[in-house]
């Protein structure tokens, strides 16, 4: 009964993520930067993914300055690299901590930016680094907030690594936050287990260093998900209930 229940839930799970989309109209510059020749092989991942809504929600605009955090393989380092432009620069960070698991996308990225993405950068240091060149204009994470809160991080001290992220932001300037779902009031207790966090934990976490909310989207969400089950493990791996959150460095400050 387990298996048969748990197989409904992964069937039922595309149909309502599609019915969270934004219906947010997107933007000519992020379409272009979507069907960029050298995204052939993420294209097929984009309508689950939601990646023209969250692009859209994300607010990133030629000419800005993006930082990343954790991109991996870098699907969505590659959007916004053709969305900000020659004009822009995308700075991703590749904390010490993580390399264990980003081993291999960190070479084929230490290729790519002298080739390819020359408007990309890539800053090694310590999981609770944040060092930018210059003030930008989005910070960006895609479940990967979690992993600063567990052990092989260090873990890392959140309110200050989150106030250091307040910090590399222009006034204005937004901090978006993807990640899955925990069960309400766990607050952060599944991060080293089924790799999930809490949104309200993570919400007044954030809050506390100075951002004000800013906004949700509901294009990743998933009522049909319990969890409980390990999010980037059948039958949730791609379908799991994922909350996108945005805060905004106030422009006074």
């Amino acid at each position: 009964m387990r298996k048969l229940a748990l197989a409904a839930i992964a069937l039922t799970l595309p149909v309502l993520s599609a019915m969270g989309a934004d219906s947010a109209a997107t933007p000519a510059y992020v379409t272009a930067a979507m069907d960029s020749p050298a995204r052939k092989d993420d294209a097929a991942k984009d309508a689950a993914r939601q990646l023209a809504a969250i692009m859209v929600f994300t607010q990133v605009k030629p000419g800005q300055k993006v930082l990343e955090l954790i991109p991996g393989a870098g699907y969505w380092t590659k959007v916004f690299s053709g969305i900000v432009g020659p004009q822009g620069h995308v700075y991703t960070i590749w904390p010490d901590g993580y390399q264990g698991y980003v081993g291999k996308s960190y070479a084929a990225w230490q290729q790519r930016v002298t080739t390819d993405y020359t408007n990309v950068s890539l800053i090694r240091g310590a999981d609770s680094d944040l060092k930018v060149p210059e003030p930008v204009d989005v910070v960006f994470t895609n479940e990967n907030y979690h992993d600063y809160h567990d052990k092989f991080m260090g873990p890392v001290d959140m309110v200050a690594f989150d106030k250091k992220v307040f910090d590399a932001l222009k006034p204005g300037g937004v901090f978006v936050v993807i990640d899955n779902a925990a069960p309400a009031g766990s607050g952060f207790g599944a991060t080293d287990t089924t790799h999930r966090v809490d949104p309200e934990a993570v919400k007044k976490e954030v809050e506390s260093v100075g951002f004000v909310f800013d906004g949700s989207s509901d294009a990743l969400k998933n009522p049909a998900d319990t969890h409980t089950l390990v999010s980037y493990e059948p039958p949730m791996a791609g379908h799991n209930d994922q909350f996108i959150f945005r805060f905004r460095k106030p422009a006074a400050k």
